[in-house]
């Protein structure tokens, strides 16, 4: 990271995720989209690292590349089997000095779980390698199979089956944001809020009344329009 800060060919910039699910932030999709349209012709989105919800990601990107390391117990906790079905790399990163043997070590048990996944219908053999970016050793390989992946995925065309259902995932999660947000943001909807808040907290209606009570001032609104 601080080589590339320094190099005018990338581009680095943080997003907190704050309190969106995921791992990544709410406008990631529109950064993309943005650097796109920039000239950037490689764009890596690093995650915040909050494992098995670590999901949302998957749907932005076309190659989804798991980072683990060797001793830190997930090999033996079901191999974090749901983040795992959506990789289409493993690598064991800081695969260097006393760390080499249980990198390995690990590499074996990663590709022994993953003969038990179903195959994938890219056609694409999810392979597992070490690297150690503090050494430099093996990144060039990480950069082989996300080449060999992109070669493959476009000649079958997964590729570009992938981003047309990518799109199709942004059309409906827009709609539920704009919906959510339209929805919270009225005002007859706040206050019927801080109306039936209080009665629910005292045991007075159950929390599904108070939900419809709110519920009908939106159902009103659409009435009258």
């Amino acid at each position: 990271m601080e080589q590339l800060s320094t190099d005018p060919h990338a581009f680095i910039r943080p997003s907190p995720s704050g309190l969106t699910l995921g791992g990544v932030a709410r406008k990631t999709r529109e950064t993309i989209i943005l650097c796109e349209a920039a000239g950037f012709d490689v764009i890596i989105v690093e995650t915040v690292g909050v494992g098995q919800s670590e999901t949302v990601v998957k749907s932005m990107v076309d190659f989804f590349l798991l980072i683990m390391l060797a001793g830190a117990g997930d090999e033996l906790q079901g191999i974090k089997r749901g983040i795992m079905e959506m990789a289409d790399a493993l690598v064991i990163n800081k695969a260097d000095g006393d760390n080499v043997t249980p990198a390995e070590l690990a590499k074996t048990k990663y590709q022994s779980a993953l003969h038990l996944f179903p195959k994938n219908e890219n056609g694409w053999i999810v392979p597992v390698t070490t690297c150690s970016s503090l050494e430099n050793t093996n990144i060039n390989k990480v950069w082989d199979i996300i080449t060999e992946f992109e070669v493959l995925t476009k000649g079958n065309g997964y590729f570009t089956k992938n981003r047309n259902e990518q799109n199709v995932k942004i059309f409906y999660d827009w709609i539920e944001f704009t919906i959510h947000n339209n929805f919270f943001n009225n005002p007859r909807v706040q206050a019927a809020i801080e109306s039936e808040l209080p009665k629910v907290q005292a045991g007075e209606i159950t929390p599904y009344q108070a939900g419809n009570a709110v519920m009908k001032i939106e159902d009103e609104k659409m009435i009258t329009k």
